[in-house]
């Protein structure tokens, strides 16, 4: 084999290397276009959203149905407004229940949907009136040892 015939398969496998090693960091950035889909953005919102991130999944029964496509602040009400991009495929009803839930125990943070029972279904535009915000595990920490400071001594008097 000739010296430019290995630099060409050399410099070949290196780019294949890039170009796999860019792929997964787009994947598990979840930057990735995903598909190709059509959408219809539903809007949702929450007193506090914890570490919600655009992009992050939209999922019902552990089956992602959409993504998060923005996250702003609505100065009026003062609650976090978050435009959920649902896939064309999937149709909830207009009583459906947005949470937004932690996968595991300190994994990253998700919309969970539950459906409810109304027959009309959401559409492009709508929003999502039934809302659970995140979880925020300082604000648990600290009510447990505040409550636990308040009670008095088993021996004390009262």
């Amino acid at each position: 084999m000739s010296r430019t015939t290995l630099d060409l398969w050399v410099g070949l496998f290196v780019a294949i290397g890039i170009a796999a090693l860019l792929f997964l960091s787009m994947k598990v950035g979840n930057l990735s276009a995903g598909s190709f889909a059509t959408t219809y953005a539903v809007e949702a919102e929450f007193d506090n959203i914890g570490g919600l991130k655009v992009r992050a999944p939209v999922k019902s029964a552990g089956v992602v149905v959409g993504r998060v496509a923005d996250i702003h602040f609505d100065t009026q009400t003062y609650r976090a407004v978050v435009v959920l991009s649902m896939n064309d495929g999937f149709e909830f009803p207009k009583d459906t229940i947005a949470s937004i839930l932690t996968s595991g125990l300190l994994g990253e943070q998700y919309i969970g949907l539950d459906a409810g029972g109304d027959l009309k279904m959401l559409k492009d535009g709508d929003r999502i009136r039934i809302t659970q915000s995140a979880v925020v595990l300082e604000k648990l920490i600290g009510q447990f040892l505040f409550n636990k400071a308040s009670e008095t001594p088993a021996g004390g008097t009262q």
